[in-house]
């Protein structure tokens, strides 16, 4: 399962290369994966998050990992009574958090074949190639790829990643 989602990563950083500018995708080898986002500074939202739910340390030291990480923008688009509730259930949030973390770096070239990959909540996320770009889920487009940290890669989101009930 892992090689298919690698294989359909491939096509995805072909198919999504044209919605992002190289310059929106800065290349951090040397950063972790909570500096790399916070570097780029569209992932406040992601990064409170992440404190929140006690998932820092994981994302700096653990991996590598591949996080389809949604911008402030994405988390906006949430009612904000849902956001302040999620972000006061731990729980629920660190489950949402996970959803969005697949093990091991996964690159846009590598994602081609794929119809699903599993994620460190348990679930997995639907995976589909749709005119030239991924959506996961159905409905979340991927708008930037394969932003490299030390431990892993980040993958831009539209929107926010709900796991499957009871996930």
């Amino acid at each position: 399962m892992i090689r298919n989602l690698l294989v359909t990563l491939g096509a995805f950083a072909v198919l999504t290369a044209a919605v992002a500018p190289a310059d929106a995708q800065p290349r951090n080898p040397n950063k972790d994966l909570i500096q790399t986002a916070k570097a780029a500074g569209s992932f406040n939202t992601l990064l409170k998050a992440i404190r929140i739910a006690e998932l820092q340390g994981t994302l700096k030291t653990g991996g590598p990992f591949t996080v389809f990480a949604p911008t402030d923008e994405a988390f906006a688009k949430l009612p904000p009574e849902t956001l302040a509730a999620v972000l006061a259930d731990k729980a629920l949030l660190r489950s949402i958090l996970l959803y969005h973390v697949v093990d091991g770096a996964v690159y846009a070239k590598d994602v081609v074949g794929l119809n699903s990959a599993p994620t460190l909540n348990g679930a997995s996320v639907a995976i589909a190639v749709v005119g030239e770009g991924v959506v996961l889920n159905g409905n979340t487009k991927v708008v930037a790829t394969d932003i490299q940290a030390k431990n892993g890669v980040i993958h831009v989101l539209d929107s926010v990643l709900l796991p499957p009930a009871g996930q």
